[in-house]
């Protein structure tokens, strides 16, 4: 069934296209394989992440965004338009509207190449809304009341931290931090204390596996291979869910350090709001086990984990795309 309107969750390190009365439709890496020899694009998505530290070197598996903007603008646009292309169909009449999430933090021109990519892709008209809206609106949160909503979307690339009142940003602060970082600091310690070299996705299997955000008093173990950065050959370790606690410390400091600086900037009128109704955590990051006990402990603010995180903000930027004049304040820009 062709849809008119189509939204985007354009993330680092996950592409979700939802359709309005339909859902999530789509939920893949965002990861492109490019054949350097021609510059072509050879896979998008689940068949390129495959290729991730398996391909010769004529071939790259990139992630054309990082920290949740375009790196490499063709790339992305190319990646649009195959979206676009797969939910609307290759043949088709009228072109759809298209709504993307972008971070709170992005700049006037990092949004302004979104839309000009999405427009290049194919789209009727492009809207823009930011990410702690969008995964504020898919959480369920009512951000049009006169009352203090706390998001905290911790993503791949990015962590945006709002408090949102009428439907509005009332404070926010976007920091550079998400998933890939994490991966990329369990990778290191890894490295400095073992000597075992991984890649990102066996990095990426350890948190999913291991992580958490507290120390547990019940610790588990698990065995991973990779390389013996000394002797060059392939090893096999064991390695604790404490281990991987301390490897992650650093970098979840640094969220907490965000989520701190939002408060402080919070009225007091809405500060109290926030004690009473807590924050809500969206993202793939709040799967992170503990997480949420983590900036209860360290806030002395309620935390609770939204309904299905990981999809909040592609749900949210469907939800204000199907109710255009009921969120047009709230969007980040149109064209």
């Amino acid at each position: 069934m062709f849809s008119k309107r189509v939204a985007i969750d354009l993330g680092t390190a996950n592409v979700l296209v939802y359709v309005p009365k339909r859902g999530i439709v789509i939920n893949e890496p965002s990861v492109v394989a490019l054949d350097v020899t021609n510059n072509r694009i050879m896979a998008i998505g689940a068949e390129a992440r495959e290729m991730i530290g398996r391909t010769p070197d004529t071939i790259q598996a990139q992630q054309p965004l990082r920290d949740g903007v375009i790196a490499d603008y063709r790339i992305t646009q190319a990646m649009i338009r195959h979206y676009i292309t797969k939910v609307a169909g290759g043949f088709r009449l009228t072109r759809p509207d298209v709504m993307i999430s972008v971070p709170v933090g992005a700049t006037s021109t990092e949004r302004r190449a979104v839309i000009d990519a999405t427009l290049s892709a194919g789209a009727r008209a492009a809207y823009i809304i930011k990410e702690p809206i969008a995964a504020a609106i898919g959480a369920g949160i009512p951000i049009a009341s006169a009352a203090g909503n706390m998001i905290v979307d911790v993503g791949g690339g990015t962590t945006e931290v709002a408090i949102l009142s009428l439907g509005g940003v009332v404070a926010q602060n976007s920091v550079r931090i998400g998933g890939n970082r994490i991966d990329t600091a369990i990778a290191d310690f890894i490295r400095r204390k073992y000597g075992l070299a991984i890649g990102e996705r066996t990095a990426e299997e350890i948190k999913r596996e291991l992580g958490s955000a507290l120390k547990l008093t019940k610790d588990r173990t698990a065995e991973i291979r990779g390389r013996d950065i000394v002797a060059g050959l392939p090893k096999t370790i064991t390695i604790s869910s404490n281990d991987i606690t301390e490897a992650i410390s650093d970098e979840l400091e640094k969220i907490i350090l965000a989520i701190r600086v939002v408060l402080e900037q919070t009225p007091p009128e809405l500060s109290s709001d926030i004690i009473d109704r807590g924050m809500v955590l969206s993202g793939g990051g709040a799967l992170l086990k503990n997480l949420d006990k983590l900036l209860t402990n360290v806030t002395g603010v309620p935390c609770v984990v939204a309904e299905d995180p990981l999809l909040c903000v592609a749900r949210g930027t469907g939800i204000a795309l199907d109710n255009l004049d009921e969120y047009k304040r709230s969007l980040a820009g149109i064209k």
